[in-house]
């Protein structure tokens, strides 16, 4: 199966890592020669389109007048995703729990490969899948982060428990300031939606769950932001330098 997947960016990301591409789409007009000359030197098939067509085709307006016809975005299984961890490295996995918003997966996403996560883990049902929404936010970390996708969440992080990882979750109720934590363990760190967190049966899975101090008078922070400020948290604990 293809897919198209649209920004400056997401191509440039493509092009550098030589993926394969079926063919450009650029709107007439577009004035990026730098671009434009970068996919002709690969010996690219390029089609120009009026903007309008093009916003059909995409079903998005924001596409910055170039897309490109790649294969699906490859996603692992749990195991597969395990055997990628270097040997002698401190593993670090990010859950996702009921994340729909595709912005919010994109953003996760780039902050991920900031970092050096080992890998996303998303559920197969009631989550956001990779698409052209979270390749675009993402500005090409869709292609360096490995995402496992799977069937149960809670069955997975039980699994994960018996490998020796510890998890984390990130929850306002009966937790700990996140700074108190101890990051630097073998981790799956749960994230889950901002309007209702992690589930119940999730939750119950985790070791222990951690919250971000909030003194104002908002009660919850979008679920990138939060989880980039405990993506640095471990970042930093593990001493980076």
């Amino acid at each position: 199966m293809t897919q198209y997947v649209y920004g400056k960016n997401v191509v440039h990301q493509l092009l550098k890592e030589q993926k394969r591409i079926y063919e450009v789409i650029v709107s007439e007009g577009l004035k990026d020669r730098e671009l434009i000359r970068a996919l002709k030197q690969q010996h690219l098939t390029i089609r120009s389109m009026p903007r309008k067509q093009m916003d059909r085709l995409l079903k998005t307006e924001h596409h910055q007048g170039i897309a490109a016809c790649i294969d699906d975005y490859k996603t692992y299984s749990l195991e597969e995703l395990l055997e990628t961890i270097p040997e002698g490295k401190t593993p670090f996995l990010i859950m996702l729990d009921n994340l729909e918003d595709p912005h919010n997966l994109g953003a996760i996403l780039r902050t991920c490969d900031a970092v050096g996560a080992d890998g996303v883990i998303l559920a197969k049902n009631r989550s956001v899948s990779l698409n052209p929404t979270v390749a675009k936010v993402s500005t090409g970390a869709i292609d360096t982060v490995k995402v496992a996708v799977v069937n149960n969440l809670s069955q997975t992080l039980v699994r994960l428990k018996e490998k020796g990882f510890w998890a984390v979750g990130a929850d306002l109720e009966r937790s700990i300031d996140y700074r108190e934590a101890d990051f630097t363990v073998p981790l799956v760190l749960v994230v889950g939606s901002e309007g209702f967190g992690i589930r119940p049966l999730v939750r119950k899975n985790c070791d222990y769950c951690v919250r971000l101090p909030m003194v104002g008078t908002i009660t919850s922070l979008n679920a990138s932001v939060a989880c980039g400020i405990l993506l640095y948290e471990v970042f930093n604990q593990r001493d980076h330098r």
